[in-house]
């Protein structure tokens, strides 16, 4: 039983890392598309219009990828969960369905006639329809959370005799207390994302002295986008996310913030430290006191909940890797602000695109916002554990007990595979869109 539920744990935990590699993109990368044609219809300039075209094209690919790589997600709730899928299927079928019936049509529907449509449509519907993809893509991000923030927090149901869980009031699903944090929370990392391969798709240019013109539109677009969505993701949303964890998931806070024994005179904020499972503490710590507890309460002096106040069983199963995934996250969200910061402020002085080493820096960091967006979940869907509801259903009462380790150890296998040929493909298909650059439309 334990190796089945470790394997099919790995297994989800596999698919939709590499699946969520897609999406964060395309949603952050939509709002910066409807900007740049905002912008031609403003300016008539023909370069922003191009922008648009360009980053559709790889909007395009990634939402692609991203399909391909969700579907596999899809079946094993029917597989691998059943168990989980019989139970609450009553609540997150119907946020799933609206995802799809919704979202997911909205959104693909208007990308075909965005890329094709421009010269029947004319330039304000050529807009609209930009706009629409672009709606279609946050409110397919609105209903996955709000299925994720249910199981984080379980709101608006009941449990019948025979475990299943029924909704008995719809509009809580939507106006549970996780859920908009979360989701903006979310958003404003995807658009870090895209705003920094639009800044390093620009420095690319720059540094080749190829679209030049370009590059430096796509490098001052990028820098702005993701200094504003960098601040944002730290504060108010980040510090919004974490207050609500502190109230609704205490255990999971302590863990997170690596807190295992109750300080009395207020909680301090730990900088570097590694857990240490074996005597309960962090070792070659380096922290700042009271500064936990003024940030989650407004008060220097506030007693935070340690691990000690919990029992073992009602902890997350894998402390080390939900300390170390929220700290990664913490630490690159902090590294972004800087770093784009320190563009923002060459850019007002116009020296920006002369200065190579913070075009290379801002170039080879681009995969650094796609870790920040996958710890940033792990820490989610570690901090929850051992439960796929909190508090009311245990992970290990959602398998499927008729699929053994072995087949989801193959299925796994199979998966790594075809991912590997994915991703290469991914890889060649944008790499070959960027080094094409933007062509000018004809009108």
């Amino acid at each position: 039983m334990e190796d089945m539920l470790f394997y099919d744990r790995l297994q989800f935990a596999f698919t939709i890392t590499f699946h969520y590699i897609f999406p964060q993109l395309t949603m952050g990368l939509s709002l910066m598309i409807v900007y740049f044609k905002w912008k031609y219809l403003r300016t008539q300039i023909e370069k922003y219009n191009n922008a648009a075209t360009f980053f559709m094209k790889i909007f395009a690919i990634n939402f692609t990828m991203g399909v391909v790589t969700g579907i596999p997600m899809e079946f094993q709730f029917g597989t691998n969960w059943a168990k989980f899928s019989e139970l609450t299927g009553g609540i997150i079928g119907q946020t799933l369905a609206m995802e799809g019936l919704f979202s997911f049509f909205l959104e693909s529907s208007f990308l075909a006639l965005f890329i094709f449509g421009e010269k029947l449509m004319g330039q304000k519907l050529h807009f609209l329809t930009g706009f629409l993809v672009f709606l279609g893509s946050w409110a397919s991000g609105w209903f996955i959370l709000a299925t994720n923030a249910w199981m984080q927090n379980p709101v608006g149901h009941e449990i019948l005799e025979n475990g299943k869980f029924v909704l008995d009031n719809f509009s809580e699903l939507f106006t549970n207390p996780w859920l908009l944090p979360a989701f903006l929370h979310n958003q404003m990392a995807s658009v870090v994302t895209s705003a920094f391969v639009m800044a390093s798709i620009g420095a690319f240019y720059i540094l080749r002295d190829k679209h030049s013109e370009y590059g430096r539109l796509f490098l001052k677009t990028g820098v702005v986008f993701g200094l504003i969505s960098s601040l944002l993701v730290a504060f108010p949303t980040g510090d919004w996310n974490a207050k609500n964890v502190a109230k609704y998931q205490p255990g999971t806070f302590a863990a997170m913030e690596g807190i295992f024994e109750t300080e009395e005179a207020g909680a301090e904020i730990v900088l570097i430290g590694q857990p240490n499972m074996i005597e309960k503490k962090l070792d070659n710590k380096i922290a700042v006191p009271n500064i936990l507890s003024f940030l989650t309460y407004q008060e220097w002096d506030r007693q935070i909940p340690g691990m000690d106040q919990f029992e073992t069983e009602e902890l997350p199963d894998n402390i080390p890797a939900l300390y170390y995934s929220y700290h990664i996250m913490v630490g690159l969200g902090t590294i972004f602000i800087g770093v784009m910061g320190l563009a923002l402020f060459f850019l007002w002085r116009n020296k920006l695109y002369n200065i190579k080493p913070l075009l290379w820096t801002i170039m080879f960091l681009v995969p650094f916002p796609y870790i920040a967006n996958i710890t940033g979940w792990y820490t989610a869907e570690l901090g929850r554990q051992p439960y796929l509801v909190y508090g009311l259903l245990r992970t290990s009462d959602g398998v499927s007990p008729t699929v053994s380790s072995g087949n989801t150890l193959f299925t796994l296998l199979g998966f790594v595979g075809l991912y590997m040929l994915l991703g290469l493909l991914f890889l060649t298909l944008v790499g070959k869109t960027i080094n094409q650059g933007p062509t000018p439309q004809k009108h």
